[in-house]
């Protein structure tokens, strides 16, 4: 296969490394420690169960969904529409 100036498993190393970073940024992002019983932005209740299935958890249900939407096209990468990100 013809992979113009690239080493032959550069783009697998490419895939590699995108999915390493990605995977290193969401452990990141993960709370640590124990959770709150109230929402640090609204102070709502945050229920007993999304404390157990959230460890760490930090803000409510509506809250987090809205700071999913606010995050959610920041941290997307497309490799593909770039020509030089296959060279690199």
């Amino acid at each position: 296969m013809a992979t113009g100036w690239a080493g032959d498993g550069a783009v697998q190393d490419q895939i590699d490394a995108t999915v390493s970073d990605a995977v290193a940024r969401a452990r990141r992002k993960l709370c640590q420690g124990p959770g709150l019983t109230h929402c640090e932005v609204c102070e709502a209740v945050i229920p007993e169960a999304r404390r157990r299935a959230v460890p760490g958890v930090r803000l409510c249900v509506a809250c987090q969904e809205a700071r999913d939407r606010e995050e959610g096209g920041l941290n997307t990468i497309n490799r593909r529409g770039s020509k030089d990100s296959q060279l690199r």
